[in-house]
C-alpha cells in the first residue's frame, strides 16, 4: 500500500511540474508577442496593453468561468482587491515598455527578483520578517541584478528602470494575493485581476489607436488574453496537484524557453553579463525558496507563482 501511495503522489507531482512548465512556456510566448507587437509591429503600448486585459476577460467569459470557476465581485475587501488589480496593471504596462527596448532575456532576469522582494517587502506588509539568511540571499539577488544591468559600462539604458518598476508592481501583486487568500476565495481574487487594466487603460488606447495593419497582427493582439489566461489555468492545475515549494524551481525554465524565443524570433544573443547575473538570482530564488520549505511546511511556503509573470 506504501508503494502505491508514493507511486501515485509521485505521478502527481509529475503531472504537476508538466502543468507547471507548460504554464511558464506560455507565459514566454505572451512577453514574445507582446515584444514583437510593441517592437516590430509598432503597436501603441497603450494600445496593446488594454487588448491584452480586454481579451483576458474575452477568454475568460469563454473559456474559463463555464468551465475552470465562477466569477464573483463579492469580496470581503474590494478596494484592496482593485489595488491588486492595479498592481497587476502596473507590472503589465511597465514591463511592456521595458520589452520595446530589452531583450527578453534582459526583462525576464530582471522579473526573477520577485520573490527576492516579495520576501523583503513581506516584513513591513505583512509581518513576515526576513532573517539574515533571507536578507543575504536578497543583497546577493540585487547584485545579480546589477551585473545584468551594468551600471557604469556603458550606463543603465533607461527602459531597464521600467522593468524594475515592473518587478515592484508584481512584488506587490503577490503580496496583495497572499493577504486576499485569507479573506477570499480564489475565484474572486481571480474575477477582479483585470478589471484595473480592462478600465483605466481604454482611454490611452483609445487617445493612440491604430488599427492593425494586417490579419496577423490583430491574432497576435487577441492570442494574448488567450496565452495570459491560459497560462494561469496551468499554473492552477499544476497548484492542484503538487504544493508550491515542489513547483517553484521550475519557474526558472522560463529563462531559458525566454531567452530561445528571443534567439530564434529576434536574434537576440543573451550576453555573459545577462547569464552570470541570471546565475546569481536563480540561485539567490531558490534559496530562499528552500528557506520558506523549511520554516513553514512543505504546503504552506510561498506560492510558485510569484515569479510566474504577466
Amino acid at each position: 500500500m506504501t508503494y502505491i501511495a508514493e507511486t501515485a503522489d509521485r505521478s502527481e507531482r509529475l503531472k504537476a511540474i508538466g502543468l507547471m512548465v507548460a504554464a511558464i512556456v506560455v507565459f514566454s510566448l505572451l512577453d514574445a508577442t507582446a515584444k514583437y507587437l510593441v517592437d516590430r509591429a509598432a503597436v501603441p503600448v497603450a494600445q496593446v496593453v488594454w487588448l491584452r486585459f480586454a481579451s483576458h476577460v474575452l477568454f475568460s467569459l469563454v473559456v474559463l468561468w463555464p468551465f475552470a470557476f465562477k466569477p464573483s465581485l463579492a469580496s470581503k475587501k474590494p478596494g484592496l482587491q482593485m489595488l491588486r488589480s492595479l498592481f497587476m496593471l502596473g507590472s503589465t504596462g511597465f514591463n511592456f515598455v521595458a520589452l520595446k527596448y530589452l531583450q527578453l532575456d534582459q526583462t525576464i532576469t530582471i522579473f526573477f527578483l520577485t520573490p527576492l522582494l516579495v520576501a523583503a517587502l513581506a516584513g513591513p506588509l505583512l509581518g513576515e520578517w526576513p532573517g539574515w539568511h533571507r536578507i543575504a540571499a536578497i543583497a546577493v539577488g540585487f547584485a545579480g541584478v546589477l551585473i545584468v544591468m551594468r551600471p557604469g559600462f556603458g550606463g543603465i539604458h533607461w527602459a531597464a528602470l521600467f522593468a524594475l518598476a515592473a518587478t515592484l508592481s508584481y512584488a506587490l501583486y503577490n503580496i496583495a494575493t497572499r493577504y486576499l487568500a485569507a479573506y477570499d476565495p480564489p475565484e474572486v481574487t481571480q474575477t477582479f485581476s483585470p478589471l484595473a487594466g480592462l478600465v483605466l487603460t481604454l482611454p490611452f488606447a483609445i487617445a493612440v489607436w491604430q488599427w492593425p495593419a494586417d490579419v496577423w497582427t490583430w491574432m497576435l493582439l487577441v492570442s494574448m488574453g488567450v496565452t495570459g489566461g491560459f497560462s494561469h489555468w496551468l499554473l492552477i492545475l499544476a497548484h492542484r496537484h503538487a504544493p508550491a515549494p515542489a513547483l517553484a524551481p521550475f519557474v526558472y525554465v522560463g529563462l531559458v524557453s525566454t531567452s530561445a524565443l528571443g534567439f530564434f524570433l529576434f536574434d537576440d544573443v543573451p550576453t555573459l553579463a545577462t547569464l552570470a547575473g541570471g546565475a546569481i538570482v536563480i540561485l539567490s530564488g531558490l534559496y530562499i525558496f528552500e528557506r520558506e520549505r523549511r520554516m513553514l511546511g512543505p504546503t504552506r511556503a510561498g506560492p510558485a507563482s510569484d515569479i510566474a509573470t504577466q
